[in-house]
């Protein structure tokens, strides 16, 4: 919004017309590019799980009605943060899910 000239109120001040500006680099953090997914992919591939996201797997195919529950306090206690912990879970069940589609499939 404009300025209205005016010394007092809402917007008052000096009349100016405001300059557009181009957004920030910055408005694009915390987007993943696709070129770091592919090599995190890649990396998933040729490493496998960490033990820690191994015993969560197990949790997931022995685990019954709490498994969900124990998993989420398992991975914040290693993860340290509550968004961290459900983020690893979900990962972790499409890992499992992936692995009975291959089942399935062979």
């Amino acid at each position: 919004m404009a300025r209205t000239g005016y010394a007092k109120g809402m917007k008052g001040g000096h009349a100016t017309t405001e300059i557009e500006q181009k957004p920030k680099p910055s408005h694009g953090k915390g987007r993943t590019s696709k070129r770091v997914t592919l090599c995190r992919e890649i990396a998933r591939e040729v490493v496998g799980l960490a033990p820690y996201e191994r015993r969560i797997l197990d949790m997931i195919k022995t685990g019954g009605s709490s498994a969900d529950k124990r998993i989420y306090k398992y991975a914040k206690r290693r993860l340290g943060s509550h968004k961290r912990a459900l983020a690893k879970r979900e990962d972790i069940k499409e890992v499992n899910a992936a692995q009975r589609a291959r089942q399935a499939g062979a």
